[in-house]
C-alpha cells in the first residue's frame, strides 16, 4: 500500500540514491555529479515547515520523494519555493507521481506559501502535463541554460498561485 508522509533522516539514503539515478541516467536535473549522504544531509536540514520533504513510501521502500525548496536568500521571496519531484527508477506512471504532487502542493499551501516555482527541461513533456494538471501555468523558457550529456537544453518555467 501506498502511503505518503513527511521525509526523515533515515530516509535520506533512499531519497539519494533516487536522485543520484537522476543524476546519472535524465536531465531532469542539471547536477552532474552524484551527491553523497554528507551532502545530502546539508540539503535536508535546510528544509524545515515552510519548505518540506516528503517521501512515497510502497510495501516499506520508498519509491519517490519531493520537496519544496527555497527559491532565494532574499526575504522579499519568502512566499515561494520550487518544487522537485523525482521517482525510483520503475515506478513512473503508476500514479504515485500525482499523489506526490498533490500532497507536497497541499503542504505549500498549508506553510502560507504564495508561490510554487518549477524548472522543467526541455523533453520532459509527462512533468509539463503533470505540473499543468495541478494548475501550473508555462511563464517563459530560458533557451540553453544547461549543458548536460553533451547537449545544450532549454528549461520551461512554470509557476504556480496559490
Amino acid at each position: 500500500m501506498l502511503k505518503i508522509r513527511d521525509a526523515q533522516l533515515n530516509d535520506l539514503d533512499e531519497i539519494t540514491k533516487i536522485y543520484n539515478w537522476a543524476i546519472l541516467n535524465t536531465t531532469a536535473t542539471f547536477d552532474n555529479i552524484p551527491k553523497t549522504i554528507d551532502e545530502q544531509k546539508l540539503w535536508f536540514n535546510d528544509h524545515g515547515d515552510k519548505n518540506p520533504i516528503i517521501v512515497a513510501e510502497l510495501d516499506g521502500h520508498i519509491v519517490g520523494w519531493a520537496s519544496l525548496g527555497k527559491w532565494s536568500d532574499r526575504c522579499a521571496y519568502s512566499g515561494t519555493a520550487e518544487i522537485s519531484l523525482y521517482l525510483k527508477d520503475g515506478f513512473m506512471g503508476k500514479g504515485i507521481g500525482k499523489k506526490l504532487m498533490e500532497s507536497i502542493i497541499k503542504k505549500g499551501e498549508s506553510a502560507d506559501l504564495h508561490v510554487l516555482i518549477a524548472r522543467i527541461t526541455e523533453g520532459n513533456e509527462k512533468s509539463i502535463h503533470i505540473h499543468e494538471s495541478f494548475g501550473f501555468e508555462q511563464i517563459g523558457i530560458m533557451r540553453e541554460v544547461g549543458r548536460k550529456f553533451g547537449r545544450l537544453l532549454d528549461v520551461f518555467l512554470m509557476q504556480k498561485i496559490y
